[in-house]
């Protein structure tokens, strides 16, 4: 084909292909805001505590190598966090505390409990898995390590715990 017929076609899916990796007009979110919508879609916001044992979870996973490198990545894996985490709307009401929260588990916080779980599900679902180690349950969630079943400990999520602050 003569190179003045695929010059359009070349742009067309470079343009494409630049739109899918975060350019031309696409806003691509910056690690502050992924760990933002991982607490405020995976944790009740009705506390610190939650949001901050989610954001856990996130950095647990960003520094195994099981997982993604990078807290975007984490949080936008698929079937692993709430669906369209990363484009669905969020409620700015309560975003001065979402944007502390996942700034400081950013710089180094973390919820005392949560150790190295890299796991969590609704407090109020029951899991018929024997390889779930139980850590923590705080804003709505249950908080686990995945082990092997002889080692389980807490074979069923704790009682609720609200309140730590740092």
């Amino acid at each position: 084909m003569p190179n003045f017929l695929t010059r359009p076609i070349t742009a067309m899916l470079m343009g494409g292909v630049m739109t899918l990796a975060g350019c031309g007009g696409f806003h691509r979110l910056s690690e502050q805001e992924c760990m933002e919508r991982a607490m405020y879609f995976e944790s009740n916001r009705s506390s610190r505590d939650g949001m901050i044992a989610v954001g856990s979870v996130v950095m647990n996973r960003v520094q195994s190598p099981d997982f993604p490198n990078s807290v975007c990545d984490v949080v936008g894996q698929k079937n692993q966090f709430a669906k369209g985490i990363l484009r669905r709307d969020m409620n700015t009401k309560s975003a001065p505390a979402l944007r502390e929260a996942a700034r400081s588990v950013l710089r180094g916080e973390r919820h005392p409990y949560i150790g190295n779980a890299q796991y969590f599900h609704a407090a109020w679902y029951k899991a018929s898995y024997n390889n779930m180690h139980y850590v923590l349950t705080t804003g709505g969630n249950a908080f686990y390590e995945k082990r092997k079943a002889s080692r389980v400990t807490n074979p069923v999520p704790l009682a609720a715990l609200e309140g730590i602050t740092r």
